[in-house]
């Protein structure tokens, strides 16, 4: 009974958040989101990174090993991504980045956060660093066909890694002024990008329900499967393993909407939105499933 309770007790919290964004988008379609869209890109995320790597007693052996982890399960959505779009006779470039760039920040975080506590966060962070990494270089080549370094340069998340790298390579201890700032920067970043996910779901579209729902299920199914085969490979146990699932299963990620919406033609950029609603509302099925796996066996 205690395991159910605190399955409850992880998931409520960011469903509820969720519904209050769903409640407005509703309410008020015109509801302007840009702020926190310009928030969290430019001030939310990069303390978000710095904030649950740096300050969370994670390790650089830790980081690296999971950053390593991480990256191998990529590698492992982007051949499923290939054969299902390859199947779907879909862009393969283009419409890629659903497939391998997860929702890990939005809700993988606060889950791994309520699940595993600090630590959990810590873990969570490696492997959001790298999606971060990834959303505005390999996410942008795929959505351009070509690369831009000067997104990179531009990107404080990019820094926010850099930093936070460093600080736990030479095991330099935080000042508390900016901890205690970075930490109330994350929980409201958290909470707006909660909140604007369920903004998100009342405006994006879905255009090709069949095609999309094929998608989704290779994203939400397929992916916690990669997840459990890199487990078992490795052998890993505990919480850090727990965590490395949970990140495994999540959606896919708002921001490859907003990233092709800038690169793609809009056939390309509807056939994401629309796997990006429909994963997610899968996700509110299967994460609830993950989650109560993860706290029986890794813990």
């Amino acid at each position: 009974m205690d395991i159910y309770i605190k399955l409850f007790e992880v998931l409520f919290p960011v469903f509820f958040v969720v519904g209050i964004g769903y409640y407005l988008g509703k309410k008020n379609p015109k509801l302007d989101t840009s702020f926190i869209t310009n928030f969290g890109a430019n001030i939310g995320s990069p303390a978000i990174v710095f904030y649950s790597v740096a300050t969370t007693g994670l390790t650089f052996d830790v980081f690296k090993s999971y950053f390593g982890y991480y990256l191998l399960a990529i590698i492992g959505f982007s051949i499923i991504g290939i054969f299902f779009l390859s199947a779907l006779k879909k862009d393969i470039a283009m419409e890629l980045p659903p497939f391998i760039l997860p929702n890990t920040g939005n809700m993988g975080l606060p889950i791994c956060l309520f699940a595993y506590g600090s630590q959990g966060l810590g873990v969570a962070g490696a492997i959001s660093s790298l999606i971060i990494l990834f959303h505005f270089t390999l996410g942008v080549f795929l959505a351009s066909k070509k690369f831009n370094f000067d997104i990179i340069i531009k990107s404080p998340s990019f820094y926010a890694v850099l930093i936070s790298v460093l600080f736990i390579y030479f095991d330099i201890e935080a000042p508390n002024f900016v901890i205690n700032t970075t930490m109330l920067l994350t929980y409201a970043t958290i909470f707006l990008i909660l909140m604007s996910l369920g903004i998100a779901l009342t405006r994006l579209k879905v255009f090709s329900f069949n095609k999309a729902l094929i998608s989704s299920i290779a994203r939400v199914i397929i992916g916690p499967v990669i997840g459990f085969a890199i487990i078992n490979f490795f052998k890993l146990e505990g919480y850090a393993a727990g965590v490395l699932l949970i990140q495994c299963s999540m959606p896919s990620a708002v921001l490859t909407y907003l990233v092709g919406s800038m690169y793609s033609p809009k056939k390309i950029v509807d056939n994401i939105a629309s796997m990006i609603v429909v994963s997610t509302v899968l996700s509110f099925v299967t994460i609830p499933i993950i989650v109560f796996i993860s706290l029986k066996y890794f813990f």
